[in-house]
């Protein structure tokens, strides 16, 4: 018997398909307080506030041509 796990969303309750929507985690600055996590849909995770963060590493070397 095969199993399926199955996401909805946290904030209005859609179910999340294969591959799509976000992942939000929360750190507050007090460590003692812990952290929260929350699955978002797409639509959702667009309109929640926050700014784009850069990405982590080294940066690819350009291809020559």
């Amino acid at each position: 018997m095969a199993r399926k796990t199955v996401l909805v969303c946290d904030n209005c309750g859609n179910e999340i398909d294969e591959g799509k929507g976000a992942s939000m985690r929360i750190n507050y600055s007090d460590a003692r307080r812990g952290s929260k996590q929350a699955d978002l849909c797409d639509n959702c995770a667009g309109g929640m506030p926050g700014h784009a963060a850069a990405r982590r590493g080294r940066r690819p070397k350009s291809v020559a041509a």
